[in-house]
């Protein structure tokens, strides 16, 4: 055999070995047992040899004694050092995990939500995966609904901070797009953003949640969210109704896509006023034309696209009138005797 072929086949067994190795101190766990302490079980190493392994299993039992005696400051900053010391090792996510829940202990939310995400970060493997983003969920669900984080060493707390949560749900939908954690996650950054008044955001949200989960069981409360947020949006009649035509689009959609839900009164409700305020809309312009501008042909324009808008309704019947009048001053003849005003008030101003 030749030695080129004896140096092929050596560099493949000690690499065999060593994947060997990894694969098992991959598979390894860190157990804890209260008599005996943290041992590494099930696997072939901890990742650490000689005084740097004693070393390391030392400081863990050290802050697992300083957690068990409800001693979460030094717990904390004891399994921080680790994480940071022997970042290699299999103690490290633990040792991140067991921070966090004592920080957690002592209402540091925001540290925590960093040491829960350090773990996915660094050991996106790790068996604790789904339960962290559970964690990282409830604590970004308190901070938005008002938990104040603790500041100074866990001992003050400071101010109600909405954005950070808002944030920190982003990252939970980044950690786990696929999780049921996600459109949950979706939905609280919409309740975020409309609570701080940040409607754009909300209804970029909410449109999110309805393409990337169309099967969600949130759906019907998406749909309804994003017609009543573009309503929010709209500011009268003298106005671009814009706002009212989408949310109008996202009523009726609700209605034909969730015909059994319990909210459809109020999509039908809601649908009834922004068909309304946007007839109102073409009846306003259509009187500036008539009155204004003496322009009928783009008055009489006007007062039909009210009438397409929403034919039913007490606009609709307006905007009738209002043709008929159009008609008579357009050819000049006079207006049924018995054809009521449709000359908009004036305003009257009062000096006291």
């Amino acid at each position: 055999m030749s030695k080129p072929l004896v140096r092929v086949l050596r560099f493949s067994y000690l690499l065999a070995l060593g994947l060997y190795f990894l694969t098992g101190s991959a598979r390894a766990d860190l157990v804890w047992n209260a008599q005996t302490g943290w041992r590494v079980d099930g696997g072939v190493l901890s990742g650490l040899t000689g005084t740097e392994g004693r070393n390391a299993l030392d400081l863990m039992n050290k802050a697992r004694a300083a957690e068990e005696k409800e001693n979460y400051a030094s717990a904390a900053s004891t399994y921080e050092k680790i994480a940071k010391k022997y970042i290699n090792s299999i103690y490290a996510p633990e040792a991140l995990y067991r921070a966090a829940r004592a920080r957690l202990a002592r209402k540091q939310y925001n540290k925590a939500f960093e040491d829960f995400q350090e773990v996915i970060r660094q050991y996106p493997n790790t068996k604790r995966f789904n339960e962290i983003i559970g964690e990282q969920y409830r604590i970004t669900s308190a901070l938005l609904d008002g938990a104040r984080n603790r500041i100074f060493w866990g001992l003050i707390p400071s101010f109600t901070n909405r954005e950070k949560a808002v944030q920190n749900f982003e990252v939970v939908l980044n950690n786990a797009p696929y999780s049921d954690y996600a459109p949950l996650a979706l939905m609280n950054i919409t309740r975020g953003h409309q609570r701080l008044g940040n409607h754009e955001e909300a209804i970029d949200a909410l449109d999110r949640l309805i393409n990337n989960y169309p099967q969600h069981l949130l759906l019907p409360d998406a749909y309804l969210k994003l017609a009543q947020t573009h309503a929010s949006l709209v500011e009268g009649p003298e106005y671009d109704q814009a706002s009212s035509r989408d949310a109008t689009s996202y009523y009726e959609d609700f209605m034909i896509l969730f015909p059994n839900d319990p909210n459809v009164s109020a999509a039908a409700k809601g649908a009834s006023d922004m068909k309304t305020m946007l007839a109102s809309s073409k009846v306003r312009m259509g009187d500036f034309y008539f009155y204004k501008r003496d322009n009928y042909t783009a008055a009489k324009v006007l007062y039909n696209e009210a009438i397409t808008v929403y034919p039913d309704s007490e606009i609709a019947v307006l905007a009738r009138k209002k043709l008929v009048a159009v008609e008579a001053k357009a050819t000049g003849k006079p207006a049924p005797a018995n054809a009521p005003s449709t000359e908009p008030k004036k305003k009257r101003f009062w000096l006291f």
